[in-house]
């Protein structure tokens, strides 16, 4: 299949009428080896990997000695079956007993257990072996015992949040005029300050404006966000709110020596930079506050400075928030409403096309359904990989031209492409049918920590008592800085969706009934997908 792709001007390189051959599901580029070491992972390569019938895998990003399984299995059972087949490699499994505390049963309308097991994977004592690997005992396991037999036991992918990351040899080396990788990837390019990397930036207008409490006549939509947590920012004090648990549980991470949003540069060599996330939280959180300055804000922090995030820990995350806002839609103590939730981050699954299929673990799928038919709006990011290949769970989103489509119980996933400044579709962006909506995610505007990084101005000198320099590329004390990437569409996406509901917004002295709250999510998001480009 071709498409006809037109340029601006002449000369080589360009492509005005040349026929392009269309690459709509390629792969995207492995994250450095040394963020994989830190978390055991490893990536699945089809042309090597431990085949069975039937079962024809796509490349993906796993932690090796480690397994998932939905809460609908009988640990004891699969304990068992796995445990056999892992001895005879010379291996041993067991359950995190500490993880499986972290599963929600729900007791109405029906009793069940929400959420996943971990298996994990080491080697046999007074035992030399190969190293333990996930995808070669559940390919063994699937071989002996069926496919249907393992369906909800799958990897524990990795997922990484989606802002385009400045090249470390540019962070580390003031020459990057002459660094090849920009001049010869348009999308890398985006990395680079001054053409959507992140970079400082001077706001000299007025805050967006918040209406009072008296001044509103409902409640208040309320955004929640599951990122790096959130930091210091005038415009956020007030708006944001941090630590909200479950039943006294935490929800993610709390330590404060870890806080990317407090520390700016926790991993890596001893330069100073400023980490590849740090401050990620804290834009989408003013990127939200932009879009609907009235919202409430939620923040919890599950990523970490350099990401990326392990699926299992995400699903632990959004069953404790499902078990909150279930509470809430239902009228029960210690629930929490959440209008819109914001999901910065992806994976590419090995099943790749058909969550639907038996290698594909329902779990995290369900329960974006759960939260959907509280009346809850899941916004994703799709990715910057510049590929048609489905980035989940954006791709839980229903299918534009058909395909599967969101009950009518449930508001359905909505799935975030970025934008230009020009509204031209930026060159990183995933698309395909399954992305529902496209938002500006390049070279945008937000809030950001007070971070003072490593790097130096290119010249400083001090004249008539008064310091003179160029731009400090990496001091943001002034709060507010552009970045890129599909991860600051899908917030301004969630803050638009969450303004659509101001109108609809139930009184404080009024109970909303869930099926009022499913409607008034879905008009929202109706509303927003009929307007956008």
């Amino acid at each position: 299949m071709t498409s006809e792709r037109e340029g601006k001007g002449d000369g080589e390189g360009r492509r005005r009428g040349r026929k392009i051959p269309r690459r709509p599901n390629q792969n995207p580029r492995s994250p450095r080896t040394d963020v994989l070491a830190r978390f055991k992972a490893r990536g699945l390569d089809p042309g090597t990997a431990l085949s069975v019938d039937g079962v024809s895998p796509r490349s993906t990003l796993y932690v090796g000695p480690q397994l998932v399984a939905s809460a609908a299995h009988d640990n004891g059972d699969l304990l068992e079956r796995l445990s056999g087949i892992a001895g005879e490699l010379g291996w041993e499994l067991a359950i995190d007993d500490q993880f499986a505390s972290s599963r929600v049963t729900r007791t109405a309308p029906e009793k069940r257990q929400l959420g996943v097991s971990r298996f994990r994977l080491s080697v046999k004592p007074a035992t030399a072996s190969t190293v333990p690997d996930a995808w070669a005992l559940l390919q063994r396991a699937r071989a002996r015992f069926g496919l249907p037999a393992l369906q909800g036991v799958g990897l524990d992918h990795l997922l990484f949040p989606t802002p385009i990351m400045s090249n470390p040899h540019y962070d580390s080396n003031p020459r990057y005029d002459s660094n090849p990788h920009y001049d010869s990837n348009p999308i890398a390019s985006y990395g680079r300050p001054g053409s959507g990397g992140r970079q400082p930036v001077a706001y000299a207008g007025p805050p967006p404006h918040r209406r009072s409490d008296e001044e509103m006549e409902g409640l208040r939509p309320v955004v929640g966000i599951l990122d790096t947590g959130c930091g210091d920012h005038p415009w956020l004090t007030g708006v944001v709110q941090e630590g909200v648990t479950l039943d006294g549980k935490t929800i993610g991470q709390s330590a404060p020596a870890t806080d990317p949003e407090v520390h700016g540069d926790l991993v890596g060599p001893l330069t100073g930079v400023i980490d590849e996330l740090s401050g990620h939280g804290t834009f989408i959180a003013g990127l939200v506050h932009q879009a609907c300055p009235d919202a409430d804000i939620l923040s919890w922090r599950i990523v970490n400075s350099e990401g990326p995030i392990v699926e299992s820990e995400l699903i632990k995350a959004l069953t404790q928030i499902a078990e909150l806002v279930q509470r809430a839609a239902d009228g029960e103590p210690g629930g929490r409403r959440i209008d819109v939730l914001n999901l910065s981050m992806g994976y590419y699954h090995e099943a790749d096309e058909d969550p639907d299929e038996v290698l594909f673990d329902p779990t995290m799928r369900d329960l974006l359904e759960l939260i959907g038919r509280c009346g809850t709006v899941v916004v994703c990011s799709a990715g910057n990989d510049a590929t048609e290949r489905p980035l989940y769970p954006a791709a839980f989103a229903p299918r534009r031209g058909g395909g599967r489509a969101a009950a009518e119980d449930r508001v359905p996933v909505v799935s975030v492409g970025a934008l230009n400044p020009n509204r031209t579709v930026a060159m990183f962006s995933n698309t395909g049918g399954w992305v529902n909506t496209y938002e500006r995610g390049a070279s945008v505007l937000s809030t950001i920590p007070p971070f003072e990084g490593g790097l130096e101005p290119v010249a400083r000198w001090t004249a008539d008592g008064k310091t003179r320099e160029t731009i400090d590329p990496d001091d943001f004390t002034g709060g507010f800085a552009l970045w890129s990437g599909t991860s600051f569409a899908a917030p301004l996406v969630a803050g638009r969706i969450a303004a659509k509901m101001l109108d609809d917004m139930p009184s404080r002295h009024r109970q909303e009934k869930k099926s009022e709250a499913v409607e008034r999510a879905r008009k929202a998001v109706a509303g927003l997908l009929e307007s956008s480009p």
